[in-house]
């Protein structure tokens, strides 16, 4: 395995290791997790759905090649850490709260880009005439 593969797959695990407890506790909803929801006034029937969400999400990037699903997991993972810092600011929440989220996208990018890379596709997904002729 050379080195490019060995980090996307240190990363996407790192990522799926530290999202399925977050996963797992949306769709449990314990006492501190409602009353942090309560805090940023978010209803609590979100976090069963997101929790969903996240477990498929993180079952489909531990499946790398399901092509297009993958790109809709990376995109929905980024959508969710992002929202998730963006409704903890606007919710007041302390700056470890809003932080916390967006430091999950560090192994996420780089799950992603070593995807690319290691898969010599950097550039081709999204780059629809980049370089071409005109």
């Amino acid at each position: 395995m050379n080195k490019l593969k060995l980090g996307y797959v240190a990363a996407t695990a790192l990522f799926c290791l530290g999202t399925l407890p977050g996963a797992v506790m949306d769709i449990v909803q314990p006492s501190m997790i409602v009353d942090m929801m309560h805090a940023i006034d978010m209803p609590l029937y979100i976090l069963t759905l997101v929790g969903v969400w996240k477990l498929l999400g993180v079952v489909a990037l531990a499946l790398p090649r399901l092509g297009r699903l993958n790109e809709w997991a990376y995109a929905g993972f980024f959508f969710d850490l992002t929202g998730a810092a963006w409704c903890h600011t606007m919710g007041g929440d302390t700056a470890a709260s809003v932080v916390t989220p967006l430091v999950f996208l560090i192994p996420l990018g780089a799950s992603y880009l070593l995807r690319e890379v290691s898969a010599g596709t950097a550039g081709v997904v999204g780059a629809v005439g980049v370089g071409a002729a005109a």
